[in-house]
């Protein structure tokens, strides 16, 4: 296919013909490829950790009786792109598999749905759930996560609604004073729509509350409740500022569920920090609108520079994006001010990138999922940063980071996650 071609960018010819040596052209590194038989026959597509010791084990002259599986005599072209990183094979897998077998790529990668939350506006008396589908973006529905699992994220939810009173029936609602109601508009933990215990105007407000809170991760909330324990401080009443501040600490608790990564997803904003295939360079994905888009190469040396130079000088003194030479400047300082920031030349780079968005709702949930599969993994190499409630990246953390994963210096570790890796032909 001529995607799956554009996204492979090396092809070489294979013959049973070739000489043992044919297999020193590739390198020991990692990489995506797809083995290629004669006319329209179906590929062989996966990732490798070492693309020579694979291509050897397909391709070259099977052991007597072995089982194992051989394509010697069912190749004819080889194709593949090198990559830096495991998380960046996944992707470009991904990618080359949607274009070669559309119909069936999910199959092929196992790609498990992500758990998140979505607060229901389209209903007269909006709801929230659990759930693995998501909608049309930009409706009126929101959704929320990703969760590390359905477990946390339903007892996240249940926990954040504890703390207000928007109902959790899941039919549709049709208001009847005569309705008995249910367990939960008895304990006085729902404002009861059902049997128009409360105003649609009263209703809608707590709904705004709720959507205020999983807005803000839980901030809205805390400011709300800190503000009243501080008020009750000052009035001297410690007895019932106590019982707030435990309130408090009980709202700090449930939050504790959500990582960094989860927010409200229309919003959701990364920027993924990878090795790099290319020398002396890192590699920066980004995942925005929904989508990922990259990988771009940063280049961390100048030509003849050694790292210590280029990489650690520049973190520590930053400059402005577009710096411009003051007039008498120093000779020193006219050096420096030539050399762009390690920061300004990061956002150059995700620049480059363009937009996100544009996409289905399905390939959004495609790309999540693999997100929270890498982010969630017990070992991780990279690093990953996400914008804060007010849309900003937080680029110096961004600087610090891209410098400790080209030094290799830090493999992150997440909390265990029970998702399998992908085992589409690997």
């Amino acid at each position: 296919m001529a995607g799956a071609q554009k996204l492979l960018t090396h092809s070489i010819p294979f013959s049973t013909e070739h000489p043992a040596d044919f297999f020193a052209q590739f390198v020991a590194a990692p990489a995506v490829f797809a083995l290629r038989g004669p006319g329209e026959s179906e590929p062989y597509v996966s990732k490798t950790a070492n693309l020579r010791r694979r291509l050897q084990r397909l391709l070259a002259p099977p052991e007597t009786q072995s089982k194992r599986l051989n394509l010697r005599e069912r190749t004819v072209t080889i194709e593949y792109s090198l990559t830096g990183s495991d998380f960046e094979s996944v992707l470009l897998l991904y990618r080359t598999l949607r274009d070669e077998f559309p119909r069936e790529y999910q199959k092929r990668l196992r790609l498990r749905p992500a758990p998140v939350v979505r607060l229901n506006l389209e209903n007269e008396y909006p709801r929230a759930y659990v759930t693995t589908r998501i909608g049309k973006l930009g409706g009126r529905s929101l959704y929320y996560g990703p969760f590390r699992s359905r477990i946390v994220a339903e007892k996240f939810l249940n926990d954040s609604l504890d703390l207000f009173k928007m109902r959790r029936c899941t039919f549709d609602l049709n208001p009847d004073p005569a309705f008995p109601g249910c367990v939960y508009s008895e304990m006085k933990m729902c404002l009861a729509p059902c049997f128009k215990g409360c105003t649609d105007g009263a209703y809608a407000a707590e709904v705004a509350r709720v959507q205020q809170y999983f807005d803000s991760g839980g901030e809205s909330l805390l400011r709300e409740l800190e503000a009243e324990r501080e008020r009750l401080s000052a009035e001297l009443d410690f007895e019932a500022a106590a019982a707030q501040h435990a309130k408090v600490a009980k709202v700090k608790a449930i939050l504790s569920a959500c990582d960094d990564i989860c927010g409200r997803l229309e919003r959701l904003d990364a920027v993924i920090v990878q090795p790099s295939a290319e020398a002396k360079s890192v590699a920066l994905f980004r995942f925005r609108g929904g989508q990922f888009s990259g990988p771009v190469h940063l280049a961390m040396e100048a030509e003849g520079e050694p790292q210590e130079t280029t990489a650690q000088t520049q973190e520590a003194q930053p400059l402005p994006v577009h710096p411009s030479e003051p007039e008498g400047a120093p000779a020193a300082a006219t050096s420096a001010t030539h050399t762009q920031s390690m920061e300004g030349r990061i956002r150059a780079a995700l620049e480059s990138l363009g937009p996100g968005g544009g996409h289905s709702a399905q390939r959004f949930a495609e790309e999540l999922a693999m997100l929270k599969r890498w982010y969630y993994r017990s070992h991780k190499v990279g690093d990953a940063f996400f914008s804060g409630e007010d849309g900003e990246l937080p680029w110096r953390r961004i600087v610090r980071g891209v410098s400790r994963v080209y030094r290799g210096e830090k493999e992150l570790a997440a909390p265990e996650s029970t998702e399998s890796k992908p085992s589409v032909t690997q």
